[in-house]
């Protein structure tokens, strides 16, 4: 089973975490039983749940690259001013 970053599991409400660890857990048992044809399908379904956080994550880097440009377009503003 493919775990998803810290950063995106840091971003998981408490019922997709929760979710999240069931799923790694059955997904984990099944890869022990070499099930490899149904823990395939759990991995899918970790890889949708995750996909809302995904998205979150994105949003943050989004908002982080605004507000830096806005910084640098302020920086640029006070040295036209000297």
């Amino acid at each position: 089973m493919r775990h998803c970053s810290v950063q995106v599991r840091g971003l998981l409400t408490r019922d997709e975490l929760d979710r999240y660890n069931a799923l790694m857990e059955v997904g984990s048992y099944l890869e022990s039983q070499s099930r490899y044809d149904l823990s395939y399908t759990v991995q899918k379904e970790v890889d949708l749940l995750i996909q809302p956080a995904i998205e979150r994550l994105k949003d943050k880097s989004r908002a982080r690259d605004r507000m830096t440009e806005e910084y640098l377009a302020s920086l640029q503003a006070d040295e036209d001013e000297d």
